[in-house]
């Protein structure tokens, strides 16, 4: 029997304890709605080659299935739990880093992160008139080649992640470094990640919109040597309020790629690795927001009954 609220209460005082659901009634949160899960994974499996077996028996064993591999990915990304914590009898750590890798070399992941751009671009529209950067550092106690010692974290082993927006805070391209980097020579890099990602960004009248941390004659000359319009705050003087309404939407951004707790606290060494959960991370951002801002405008199928 099953007890609520006062007459709880008064089981304990007796020294009964009320009874707790069983296995087959709990009910297990996913990591992700299903109305965002379904179409990442369908567009995803849809980028995957075909995979060659010259094994003359076939192999040794069955083949764990890509749909199972690419939940357990999901889970690790939201959760940030270690490989060996989320697997089980269905799927070991060691062939989650296998296949991890895998689609690693295939460059799975930076196709489905340029088709989800697309895809947004299309249906709502990217503002690239509006680009705003800016750096978030994050833990990485283990080391490894993105990882220096952070100046926020009492030296600490950290990575920073330099972030490109559009005006409506969509991430269009970005870069990761050790924590001890400076966020001013990140910032090109940034720019031409941004721009082979969108296909280009704005020849004339884009505007990049910084904090006081970039604000120095080379970056100025560095943006305008590609046409663009540096809108850097400077230092020593207080920023404009005009200038804060721009600038938000990159730190609204950080927060989202935070919520996916693999990049708050990053346990990979490899730098290859570090870029696909971030790279992972930017599609379910961006997807999310299709949803939300589409939501509004079209109606499909698998359509959510509420707005995301």
């Amino acid at each position: 029997m099953r007890l609520c609220g006062k007459r709880a209460r008064d089981a304990r005082s007796f020294g009964e304890l009320p009874s707790f659901p069983n296995d087959k009634e709990r009910t297990l949160v996913p990591a992700l709605p299903p109305y965002l899960f379904e179409p990442i994974w369908e567009q995803f499996t849809a980028l995957l080659p075909e995979r060659e077996v010259n094994h003359p028996l076939g192999c040794h064993r069955w083949r764990i299935p890509d749909r199972v591999i690419f939940d357990k990915l999901v889970q690790v990304l939201v959760f940030g739990c270690a490989y060996r914590r989320i697997a089980d009898g269905s799927c070991s750590a060691t062939t989650l880093r296998d296949r991890r890798d895998e689609w690693i070399a295939y460059g799975v992941i930076e196709k489905l992160r340029t088709i989800a751009l697309e895809a947004y671009d299309r249906f709502i529209g990217l503002e690239l008139a509006d680009v705003a950067v800016d750096g978030c550092i994050t833990k990485a106690p283990c080391g490894g080649e993105k990882a220096g010692k952070s100046p926020v974290d009492r030296g600490k082993q950290g990575t920073k992640r330099s972030t490109a927006v559009d005006g409506r805070g969509i991430p269009i391209g970005g870069v990761t470094a050790p924590a001890n980097r400076n966020d001013s020579p990140l910032l090109i890099p940034t720019i031409e990640h941004a721009d082979t990602s969108v296909g280009g960004l704005p020849a004339e009248g884009a505007s990049v919109h910084l904090d006081r941390g970039y604000d120095s004659f080379v970056t100025r000359e560095r943006l305008k040597e590609r046409g663009l319009n540096a809108e850097i705050a400077k230092k020593g003087q207080p920023a404009p309020l005009q200038a804060g309404q721009q600038r938000w939407m990159v730190e609204r951004t950080n927060s989202w790629h935070n919520a996916h707790k693999k990049l708050v606290w990053c346990t990979e060494r490899e730098g290859r690795v570090i870029d696909f959960w971030v790279a992972f991370s930017d599609v379910v951002i961006v997807v999310r927001r299709l949803i939300r801002e589409g939501w509004m405008r079209y109606r499909w199928e698998s359509r959510p009954p509420r707005r995301p």
